[in-house]
Parts: C-alpha cells; structure tokens; sequence
C-alpha cells in the first residue's frame, strides 16, 4: 500500500451557493481524517462553471482552489478541474453531496492497490416521499445488475484519465455512467480492477426528487429517455438552465 498518495478532490458547481459550503465542510472532515491515518494529502478544487452567486466566494472562503470554466456542462467542469489538479488520484464529487468522515480513508486504502485503477461509490438519497423512496430503491437495484454507477462520487489514478480522455463533453447526460463503463473495460482488457465503494455511501441532495412531480422523475430518470435525448441540452433545462435550488 502507498500511504504518499495524493488526492485531488474535484468539485463542478453552477450556482450552488446553497450546497457548496456542506459539501466542502464534509470534505473537509474527511481530508482530516485520512490525514491522521497517513501521510496522503488532499487538494480540493471548485469548477465555477459560469456561476452568477456566491459560489466561487463560498469554495475561496473554505480554502479551495476555483478554477473557472465559462462553458456550461459537467463534463466540461470536471474535465477542467483534472487538467489542474496535482493529485495522482482524482477525485469527483458533485456540489450538493455529503461526503462520510471515512470515505477519502476508503478510496485511499482502494486505490493503494496498484492493480487498481478507479471506481465510483454507492449513493444513498433520502426522498422526502415514500414512492420515490421506493422507485430510487428499485433504481439502485437496476444499477447493480446493469453496472450502473454514479458519479455522485468518483474516482481514478490521473494517469488513467489521462488516457481515456476523460467524461465525455458531447452529451449534457449519463456521462458519469459511460465514464465508469469505460474504467471496467479498461480493466478488464488490462487484467486490473475497478473498487465499487459500497460502505461508506455518499448521501446526495434530493431537492429535485422531493420537489419535482413524480412523472417528470420518472421520465428524466427513464434510461431509454436518456439514451435518446442525452445530447441535447435543451431537454436538460433542470440542469443546466433553471435547476431546482
């Protein structure tokens, strides 16, 4: 196990001054943690992707790197991000996602195997309504069959991201779920492993499930929905152009 590992943990926000600041207050916590147990260190780094409220202020005040990026789209933000990030394993969490103490610990500990080279960690979202408490219930079972994962949180070596180009700019959807498909294969055709963090999970802001009908969940959720219409941004406007805050 290598204890010097560094981690850049890589955060895209568009207007989330609401969010930002638990989420980088979590980090924190967990950066502590891992510090005590070794001798890795943690960057953390904000992607203002053309925020018009106090996100950037929020991320400088809690001693983050912000890096800017005009062009809206995650992708865009995070692939940003990796290319100033110093660590050798970088690390995405989105802006509204409360990180556990021991998390940064875990995927330091997963990737001190060489053989590995990145993973996702498993979501656990609290839904005000019991329906969509259930529907999100039978959503995680359909991502175990189909080795469906998140991006809520993931990670990789840099070197890995390097070489696969990163998340992929052209679709506004589902660019976590293509990324972490192209890490198994990578794996697999190299005869490595890609870690699936199951404990500790990270626990995701629910405003849009607890605010939005539930049809509009349904259909913005639906895979075949998304395959149809992930690049076009227009349809994505809960997103990227009037998100629920």
């Amino acid at each position: 196990m290598d204890s010097r590992l560094r981690l850049t943990v890589i955060i895209p926000a568009f207007n989330e001054e609401a969010y930002l600041a638990a989420t980088l207050d979590s980090i924190r916590a967990a950066a502590e943690r891992l510090a005590t147990g070794s001798n890795a260190c943690v960057e953390t780094i904000v992607v203002d992707n053309n925020s018009v409220d106090g996100t950037a202020d929020i991320a400088r005040a809690s001693g983050a790197k912000v890096v800017f990026e005009p062009v809206q789209g995650i992708s865009r933000a995070r692939n940003t991000g990796a290319r100033h990030a110093a660590g050798d394993v970088l690390v995405f969490i989105d802006s509204d996602v409360f990180v556990p103490r021991d998390l940064l610990q875990t995927i330091h500990h997963a990737m001190g195997d060489p053989q590995c080279i990145g993973g996702g960690v498993d979501i656990d979202y609290r839904p005000q309504r019991l329906g969509v408490r259930l529907y999100l219930g039978a959503w995680r079972l359909f991502g175990r069959v189909t080795g469906i994962v998140q991006g809520a949180a993931q990670f990789c070596r840099r070197s890995i991201f390097e070489q696969t180009g990163g998340y992929d700019e052209s679709v506004w959807m589902g660019e976590d779920v293509d990324f972490y498909w192209t890490l198994n294969r990578l794996a697999r055709s190299t005869g490595r492993k890609v870690s699936l963090v199951r404990e500790p999970r990270v626990q995701p802001s629910c405003r849009r499930f607890d605010k939005w009908p539930v049809w509009k969940i349904i259909v913005w959720t639906n895979p075949l929905f998304i395959a149809l219409f992930r690049r076009w941004k227009r349809v994505w406007t809960g997103w990227y152009v009037d998100p629920v805050r």
